[in-house]
């Protein structure tokens, strides 16, 4: 048989939903007639595109397990009209065992399977819980070429590509699930022009992109050629197909130079990532829009702006609930915040519930100072209201806390932390305030709301309170932000000695301070809403600490 010269790729880097086995078939389908418009040879998919990624423990269900399998057979079966083939990639039982698959799907049938090798065990990652690990897979030949489709983890080691092109493999696909976080394009670059080098074989990266429950995937999937050059690169946070066209000469194979979009960075992609989380988050699970506490602050300024760049305006409500506390300044700076972003705006009051609360306890109370206590009453009394009006209206509550305040549990449980997600949750609060100057000088794309300043600039630059007493700041209690926060990265995503976030430059009882509220804050950070990942370790998945915990280093 006359081996073929070119071919055609359909790279679909697009949102599935975890468990919507058939929606995802369909949006398959959907992504295959449009390979066939595009006269394609084989359409490819993202790793578990069928349960989408990362399904956890669904796959210990053998009636997901067999709707998967359903659904792959069903689109082997569409393959008898002739059209392009499709690589696909769901959870496979076989022999008592249960793999990440890839298959190949073509004239009508499964024609090949190859099992996901290193599976990942760390951070958000818990494989090794659910999959047993394939063996070395050898290539698959694909319309006369011979193809290897390691999956995602198998490219940052060498071992499965090393297999792969020792045993006659002529082009790397390379189907993924790999979550956004901040800097991964760089750490993703490097590893696929490692295994380029290695193997002297061109690369075609593809990953899925949307929300997924705390994970945003970025999708920027693209195309590397046998020397490491970039061929093509596809947009991040955004679903599209796109053609990729392979040539054979005498050297091998060639990707010919396509599209290459910009990918954005930075502050930017932070950003985004927020915002592609949320509306993922709101729109997977049927929310009709979101509710939240507008409080003139900037916590709470950026988290509007977010929701109406994913959902629109009109989905967001926001709700200023004033206190004997709330400044002039504050009922000011919210109304415009409110007005600049086009949301519904209400104002309710809370001195009739905070007071009844007070009341019904004063005779317990008698003889006590006021403290603390009265301060989350008036917390948890806006939290219960903003609870009320999404069980009226159906709309999900927000929570606007961010990640300094969550380090240091500068929040109140059953109050400003009530509700169903957080997108600035991995964002420390200098994060926050180098956004919020980004997004009033962009409009990033695929956003939903309106282009300039969209959070008043007094809300930027006043200084930051909870306004839970008279003449209060956040600075009362806690460091200036940009010395917590530096303590605190150190902390968390550097796991550093005491003595040596010391050695930066920091006060001694400042930082031991900071590390003490750092550990007995964990059993409200174990009650918190799920909020988007951007950070190397967000609290989470990638942060497991035990809440009975009295170890504190002592340097």
């Amino acid at each position: 048989m006359t081996r073929p010269d070119t071919l055609r790729i359909a790279l679909a880097q697009i949102n599935p939903i975890v468990g919507d086995i058939a929606g995802n078939l369909a949006k398959a389908r959907a992504a295959r007639a449009t390979a066939a418009s595009g006269q394609a040879d084989v359409v490819m998919f993202s790793e578990l595109f069928l349960s989408a990624y990362s399904p956890e423990d669904l796959v210990l269900k053998p009636a997901f397990q067999e709707a998967c399998r359903a659904a792959c057979e069903a689109i082997a079966a569409d393959t008898a009209d002739g059209g392009p083939a499709v690589l696909i990639g769901l959870p496979w039982a076989q022999d008592g065992e249960l793999y990440n698959a890839y298959a190949l799907c073509d004239n009508g049938r499964i024609e090949a399977v190859r099992f996901k090798v290193d599976l990942p065990n760390y951070g958000v990652f818990d494989e090794k819980r659910v999959f047993t690990p394939g063996p070395h897979p050898g290539p698959i030949v694909l319309r006369g070429v011979r193809v290897g489709v390691p999956i995602c983890e198998d490219i940052w080691g060498p071992d499965p590509v090393e297999c792969i092109a020792e045993t006659g493999g002529e082009i790397l696909l390379v189907p993924n699930g790999s979550p956004f976080r901040r800097r991964v394009m760089d750490q993703r670059f490097n590893v696929a022009v490692a295994r380029v080098k290695e193997s002297g074989l061109p690369l075609v990266y593809l990953n899925q992109v949307g929300g997924q429950d705390e994970l945003v995937f970025d999708g920027a999937s693209f195309v590397l050629n046998a020397d490491g050059s970039l061929a093509v690169q596809l947009p991040a946070f955004r679903e599209t197909v796109e053609f990729v066209d392979f040539a054979r000469d005498e050297g091998g194979w060639r990707c010919i130079e396509g599209p290459k979009a910009r990918v954005e960075e930075g502050d930017e992609a932070d950003y985004l990532a927020c915002v592609v989380g949320l509306r993922d988050y709101v729109g997977k699970n049927g929310f009709p829009g979101v509710v939240l506490g507008l409080s003139g602050g900037i916590d709470s300024a950026l988290v509007a702006a977010i929701a109406v760049d994913a959902l629109g305006a009109k989905r967001v409500h926001c709700v200023m609930l004033p206190y004997r506390y709330t400044s002039q300044d504050s009922l000011v700076d919210a109304k415009a915040c409110a007005e600049k972003l086009g949301v519904r705006y209400d104002i309710v009051p809370i001195a009739e519930p905070v007071e009844g609360f007070m009341h019904a306890l004063a005779p317990m109370f008698a003889g006590k100072a006021a403290d603390i206590t009265e301060e989350n009453l008036q917390s948890r009394a806006r939290g219960t209201i903003l609870m009320a009006i999404s069980n009226k209206f159906g709309a999900m509550v927000v929570t606007t806390g961010n990640k300094s305040e969550m380090s240091v549990g500068y929040a109140t449980l059953y109050g400003d932390m009530n509700g169903g997600f957080n997108p600035i949750k991995d964002l420390y609060k200098t994060q926050v305030f180098r956004i919020s100057h980004f997004r009033n000088a962009n409009l990033p794309e695929g956003c939903l709301g309106p282009s300039g300043e969209v959070i008043p600039e007094r809300i930027i630059t006043k200084p930051p309170t909870a306004e839970l007493r008279e003449n209060q700041t956040d600075q009362d209690s806690l460091p200036p932000y940009d010395v917590l926060d530096d303590i605190l990265e150190s902390l968390v995503e550097g796991e550093m000695r005491v003595g040596d976030v010391i050695a930066r430059g920091h006060d001694e009882a400042t930082v031991k301070r900071v590390e003490h509220l750092l550990a007995i804050a964990e059993y409200k950070r174990r009650q918190a809403a799920p909020g988007v990942k951007i950070s190397r370790r967000n609290f989470g998945r990638d942060r497991r600490y035990p809440i009975t915990n009295k170890f504190r280093d002592r340097a």
